[in-house]
């Protein structure tokens, strides 16, 4: 059974920080891409950050410099730094496994809340 716990939500002031983290188990971790999503209340869910196997990373636009992903093969968990949030950032946040084989299927977090008070 495949699992993606996200946690490390809450609320906190703009200008503040959270680190997220996703611990995954049932899948062979270093064999999947690892990504970052939210969804706004009323908006589409959009990516914020990814990280390949390899460590290869990319991000948002909106979150170029003040967001950071890493992974920890031996915790078998990314992570998403977030450093001077903005209200904008308020979403629930889910970490995704993207196998890098074709043949594979993705899967998801159940989701974290992020909630950027003004």
């Amino acid at each position: 059974q495949v699992t993606l716990v996200e946690s490390g939500g809450g609320l906190v002031q703009a200008g503040g920080s959270l680190r997220l983290s996703c611990a995954a188990s049932g899948i062979i971790f270093s064999r999947n891409d690892m990504g970052w999503y939210r969804q706004a209340p009323g908006k589409q869910r959009e990516l914020v950050a990814a990280i390949t196997s390899g460590g290869g990373t990319s991000y948002a636009d909106s979150v170029k410099g003040r967001f950071t992903i890493s992974r920890d093969g031996a915790k078998d968990t990314v992570y998403l730094e977030m450093n001077s949030l903005k209200p904008e950032d308020t979403a629930v946040y889910y970490c995704k496994a993207q196998p890098i084989v074709a043949w594979g299927r993705d899967y998801w977090g159940q989701g974290t809340q992020v909630t950027v008070s003004s």
